[in-house]
């Protein structure tokens, strides 16, 4: 086990934060999800994995979090039918095929795996299923998942004050879009190597490509689609509440620094997550605009519905050559994206993964035993149909969790409100970029902590543990309701 520069950094961080505040303890969380290509430590006996900063930090956060508000909370997020119970039982599961389907099915299909060549580089390649180290790796990642959702939910339930909450998130934005720049200037300055202490994970690193004559953005992350799935999530929670009016005057000029970042990252995933996400956000803010329309985005709505028609009825007419461009330029990016290298890559991966759905009857071989370019069949492969449901089941209770947004009158229930509603953007934000592009079962702390704050702020049918009453308030009540009662008595 080897312990690399930002492991030590995040290990001094995280201990310094035992005596400061539990709200900077829950940034430097959210920030460290950051840094998903840098190692913390590096572990040669599984085949050089790496364990990366925000997982390393998870463990300073639970600490700090189990320290403040003890194990209630943390058990209230597991309540049965809550969406904690419902990840608890997918993270068991996925844990136990991890350890019995691919000694079970061993030899009976072959799977797109992760494998060590000479040199202590990783590739993927296709392998006869059989256990590696890459079913103890995912299973870390999920149970690291699973705590990163509990102590989330204990965090929003017992400390986390939604204007906190709402700086927070824009924090991490902006600090995105920084490294968004950095990447940019250190690729045209030829100072790349700066960036290698953040870039140090095991993975195959694709930072210095250019796509339509521009510097393929890819920040802090090992290449451009890794860092646009994770924009894409934070783009969706900035311009959330943005749509949401809320108080926070950086909301809007951080959404739209996210909105350029993805365009200029020239990702396919980038630009499909955005026509998605605008899609769902625009919809949402005209039922809003409809209910409330003090509280909508009409402007929003107006250029969600009638920019995109201008654009292509104008644009060929007026500026021709600029049509053109941009027609190359979507050519390159998207259409012939199926035709690339990359693209039978990961149709040859999608294959093999929905082969080994079959091979294995449903069962799927085994948490981390396969890997597909779509989140469904990485499912559907690595965890078959019961583990499939049982996700199904943890995201709906997420996604279709009631926000009170219609009922809030105040304005703390409003703050509240948008902080559930923006939180659950960037959870959806996830699931769609996943479902497209995904190919491993891991989605990322900042997932799973979205997905611990919505639940947390929302309302349920089940109501929240009852707080211990303060026995000494009662009894000075009681004697004063004694002592006023023996006054009158005298009076009279």
């Amino acid at each position: 086990m080897n312990l690399e520069l930002m492991g030590i950094v995040a290990a001094g961080i995280g201990m310094s934060l035992f005596s400061a505040s539990v709200y900077w303890t829950a940034l430097f969380m959210v920030l460290a999800t950051i840094f998903g290509a840098a190692a913390a430590i590096s572990l040669p006996a599984l085949g050089g994995a790496s364990i990366l900063v925000p997982n390393l930090f998870l463990i300073f956060f639970a600490l700090r979090i189990f320290r403040a508000s003890g194990e209630g909370p943390v058990f209230a997020a597991m309540i049965a039918w809550r969406p904690g119970f419902w990840l608890l039982l997918l993270t068991l599961f996925g844990i136990v095929t991890a350890l019995f389907l691919p000694k079970l099915f061993a030899g009976m299909t072959e799977t797109i795996s992760v494998t060590r060549s000479v040199g202590d580089r990783n590739f993927l390649s296709l392998i006869d299923l059989r256990p590696t180290s890459n079913n103890i790796t995912q299973s870390v990642y999920a149970l690291g998942g699973l705590i990163c959702f509990v102590f989330a939910f204990a965090y929003g339930r017992q400390h986390a004050s939604p204007k906190e909450m709402t700086k927070i998130l824009l924090i991490v934005g902006s600090i995105n879009i920084l490294f968004a720049a950095i990447d940019v200037i250190t690729f045209y300055t030829g100072t790349e190597y700066l960036m290698d202490s953040i870039r140090s994970a095991n993975y195959r690193f694709l930072t210095g490509s250019e796509k339509g004559g521009l510097k393929r953005i890819s920040g802090t992350f090992s290449e451009a689609s890794a860092f646009a799935n994770y924009t894409l999530a934070l783009f969706a929670i900035a311009t959330s509440f943005w749509l949401d009016r809320s108080p926070n005057r950086y909301a809007g000029p951080i959404a739209f620094s996210l909105f350029l970042t993805l365009l200029l990252s020239t990702s396919a995933t980038a630009l499909v997550g955005i026509s998605a996400i605008t899609f769902f956000l625009g919809c949402r803010s005209l039922t809003t605009s409809l209910q409330h329309p003090n509280r909508g985005r009409q402007i929003f709505i107006a250029i969600f519905a009638c920019l995109p028609v201008i654009a292509i009825i104008i644009t060929p007419t007026l500026a021709p050559s600029i049509a053109d461009e941009v027609i190359t330029f979507l050519e390159e990016i998207l259409f012939s994206k199926a035709q690339s290298r990359s693209g039978m890559e990961r149709l040859q991966w999608n294959a093999s993964a929905y082969q080994t759905f079959l091979d294995t009857y449903g069962f799927g071989a085994g948490l981390g035993s396969a890997r597909a370019s779509s989140y469904l069949l990485v499912l559907l492969s690595n965890i078959g149909i019961v583990g499939t449901a049982l996700f199904t089941i943890f995201a709906a209770s997420i996604i279709f969790s009631k926000s009170a947004w219609s009922e809030a009158t105040t304005e703390i229930e409003l703050d509240q409100a948008r902080v559930t509603r923006a939180t659950k953007a960037g959870f959806i934000s996830v699931l769609l970029t996943s479902f497209i592009s995904g190919t491993v079962y891991d989605l990322g702390l900042l997932f799973y902590f979205a997905g611990g704050i919505c639940a947390a702020y929302c309302t349920y049918p089940i109501s929240t543990p009852t707080k211990v009453p303060n026995f000494s308030a009662t009894l000075t009540n009681a004697q004063l309701l004694n002592t006023t009662h023996s006054q009158s008595k005298r009076s009279s």
